[in-house]
């Protein structure tokens, strides 16, 4: 089995639509790493999420990565890596500086022990920026060959706006938080125009249709987790008509659960990435089986009601 592969925005890059996000590793041992790794690798899973911030202190969890899978030039061409920076922990707070930019990315290649960085992302919202400033470091790491391609994170259609007015690169991804029980990414617009109705309204501008209008992939963290790091919806005596669905579903199609969470982000046509940010590589291999699930219009809209949204 191999997962489905999606473009990532307008990069030229043809990546699998599953991602293996490596956020926990700091504590795992080098054979537990490369054991997670050899498991996403077997499912088709070559495209790997890290973050400056991973990990106790900066660029631990890269630095861990690196220390348990040292990479040939082969092996690293195979691989998409993508990092983010622009959370400063010690607050916390957001910058977007040139300075901090270059600096977390140098720290990024250091800790990685590669050349270049695939696709940067700009983690959460600065509300300080100034988007010159990030136009001259993506400049600078473009020319350089650092980083190849870029993107942002928790951002809205705004935000990436005021970005592109002096960005010249195109922004290729946009990653968002998205599972079934937290989809206002998707759920405001299924009840838009209903008064009284909280859904209804619209609390990102329309940042999903606005990254399909403009071609920048759409990457799904905490795909499982059923609000802000509350824990996983799954098996979860809160939400029993939901299991419910995706365990007849699960039968039905001979998959695990996790296939069908992971199928429901899948099915849409936006053609969204799915984020893992689990260590266990079980896991890993049940939710790539949902890369490629044919859900039915019926299941997925099923799945969003149990879910608790209204379809009107």
């Amino acid at each position: 089995m191999s997962v489905k592969t999606v473009p990532l925005g307008t990069s030229g890059l043809q990546v699998p639509n599953v991602v293996l996000g490596l956020m926990r590793i700091a504590d795992m041992s080098d054979e537990d790493v490369r054991t997670l790794w050899s498991t996403a690798r077997d499912a088709g899973i070559t495209f790997i999420d890290h973050a400056d911030v991973y990990g106790r202190e900066l660029h631990r969890c890269e630095r861990r990565w690196a220390d348990a899978v040292p990479m040939s030039p082969s092996e690293r061409d195979a691989v998409t890596v993508q990092t983010k920076c622009g959370i400063v922990p010690d607050g916390p707070y957001f910058d977007f500086s040139y300075e901090h930019i270059v600096e977390s990315v140098n720290g990024s290649l250091e800790a990685l022990r590669t050349d270049r960085i695939d696709v940067l992302l700009l983690h959460r919202p600065d509300a300080l920026v100034e988007p010159d400033e990030v136009a001259r470091a993506f400049d600078e790491l473009h020319e350089a060959g650092k980083v190849r391609a870029f993107g942002v994170s928790n951002h809205t259609p705004g935000q990436v706006e005021l970005l592109k007015r002096s960005v010249r690169q195109p922004l290729v991804a946009n990653q968002l938080q998205l599972s079934i029980t937290h989809a206002p990414l998707v759920a405001q617009g299924v009840a838009s125009n209903m008064q009284d109705l909280d859904q209804s309204i619209s609390r990102d501008a329309g940042t999903l249709d606005y990254c399909r209008l403009n071609d920048i992939t759409v990457q799904a963290w905490s795909p499982f987790q059923a609000g802000f790091f509350t824990g996983v919806f799954l098996g979860n005596p809160e939400f029993p008509e939901l299991n419910a669905v995706i365990d007849r579903l699960a039968a039905q199609y001979d998959v695990p659960p996790l296939a069908i969470a992971t199928a429901w982000i899948t099915r849409h046509p936006a053609g969204m990435q799915v984020v893992l940010g689990t260590t266990n590589p079980e896991r890993v291999a049940a939710a790539a089986r949902g890369s490629d699930l044919p859900l039915t219009r019926a299941e997925w809209y099923e799945l969003f009601r149990a879910a608790g949204y209204t379809v009107p």
